[in-house]
């Protein structure tokens, strides 16, 4: 077993998956946000061209920051709203893929020689870190213990209906559900030796497991946010919808379709 945890995108390297622009996320949290509001711009019929962007982007490397070109000439070649998606598409490419070749490529070698690839073809890439990783040991109490609740639940936390019905469910889940859901959250299912009182967002910092309520009306399905390490649980009508919902979302993610 290894012990130590890869982001998830390196798992799909593994299995051959594609990578989706949602992967970017758990990488670099401001870029993925920074693409989002130029995505949103582009959506509201906003000129993209009067940022002056190009397909280049910057990197520091040594503490020494260099200009990198997406495309070919690509500093000539300026960001508009009709090539828009290939701008993101480059810049996923790039963040996921190229700017870490070299390093991927002799995981990818090394890994094939001791596993060839014909036999990973059966797993996802949920079941591909569980079987690397091993399956968790969850404590229930100590994971109710240190969660936070915000939204719709911010006043009574825990005592509220839905998020009750939320920990029923999740305690009827059997081991490898429970792993499932972590990921799906957190973006892997690694618990911390020490608990979840030390869980670390991407960015280091302490996050702690997060319920956060939202109305149906907003969102039918529960939804993650792997940087916050927050689930999206919506008012659910009954402990029963809550128990379909919530496979079904966590169910779909480890085939790398989300559910909006």
């Amino acid at each position: 077993l290894v012990k130590g945890h890869m982001a998830k995108h390196l798992y799909k390297h593994m299995l051959g998956w594609p990578i989706q622009f949602k992967d970017l996320e758990s990488v670099d949290e401001d870029y993925y946000r920074n693409l989002k509001e130029l995505q949103a711009m582009a959506e509201r019929g906003e000129d993209i061209s009067m940022l002056c962007l190009d397909f280049t982007t910057t990197t520091e490397v040594m503490g020494t920051k260099e200009e990198v070109e997406l495309v070919k000439d690509g500093k000539d070649i300026e960001v508009t709203n009709d090539n828009f998606p290939e701008y993101v598409e480059a810049c996923l490419k790039y963040k996921l893929m190229d700017c870490v070749k070299p390093q991927l490529n002799e995981l990818l070698l090394g890994f094939f020689d001791v596993i060839p690839e014909p036999l990973l073809t059966i797993f996802d890439f949920q079941e591909l870190e569980l079987l690397m990783c091993g399956m968790p040991e969850i404590d229930m109490e100590d994971w109710k213990l240190h969660t936070e609740y915000s939204g719709e639940y911010d006043d009574i936390g825990a005592d509220h209906p839905t998020c009750q019905w939320f920990w029923e469910v999740v305690s009827e889940f059997d081991h490898e559900m429970k792993a499932r859901l972590l990921q799906f959250v957190t973006g892997t299912s690694g618990v911390p030796s020490r608990g979840f009182g030390v869980l670390q967002g991407n960015d280091g910092n302490i996050r702690k497991f997060t319920i956060h309520g939202v109305p149906v009306e907003l969102c039918l399905y529960p939804r993650a946010h792997t940087c916050f390490n927050r689930i999206d649980l919506p008012l659910f009508a009954s402990k029963e919808d809550l128990h379909e919902k919530l496979k079904l979302a966590v169910t779909m993610s480890s085939t790398g379709f989300d559910i909006e």
